[in-house]
């Protein structure tokens, strides 16, 4: 799994990533994960053709919540802790292009839904990436502002 864009591991039931490739989903699958998230828009850089196909057919779910780097919505956030919830104990993988949306989004996960302490979270990714102002100001979201929204 190490192999994979930008791997983070979260806890035993969610991970995170950059792209993986087609022979990584299926490792992905191999290892269990019944779940994954897309934040990333079809038509980014490294994105794969038919990603959805790809994983239903390695028998894991499919989610895309495709989010604008330059433009994120807090309602892609908000869709996004909502679903991550509902998943419950379901192994979930979440991933992007490069997984500055996924730990963005995973760093608001982490402040409210699992009130993990600041110290407890990899913000190993935030080494390589500097998220811009935009990115900034949706990561420090008021959780009741976010449900407003």
């Amino acid at each position: 799994m190490s192999e994979i864009l930008n791997y983070i591991k979260i806890n035993e039931l969610i991970s995170t990533s950059g792209q993986p490739s087609i022979e990584q989903f299926k490792e992905i699958a191999n290892n269990e994960y019944e779940v994954v998230i897309n934040l990333a828009l079809h038509n980014a850089s490294n994105a794969i053709e038919n990603e959805d196909k790809i994983v239903t057919d390695l028998n894991m779910a499919y989610f895309h919540i495709p989010v604008n780097f330059e433009n994120p919505k807090i309602s892609d956030l908000k869709l996004f802790l909502n679903l991550l919830q509902a998943l419950g104990a379901n192994k979930v993988w979440v991933h992007c292009a490069l997984n500055y949306r996924v730990s963005a989004f995973m760093y608001v996960y982490h402040k409210y839904i699992l009130k993990s302490p600041f110290e407890n979270i990899d913000l190993s990714i935030f080494e390589e990436w500097s998220p811009p102002k935009i990115w900034q100001d949706l990561m420090k979201v008021d959780y009741e502002d976010l449900y407003k929204a």
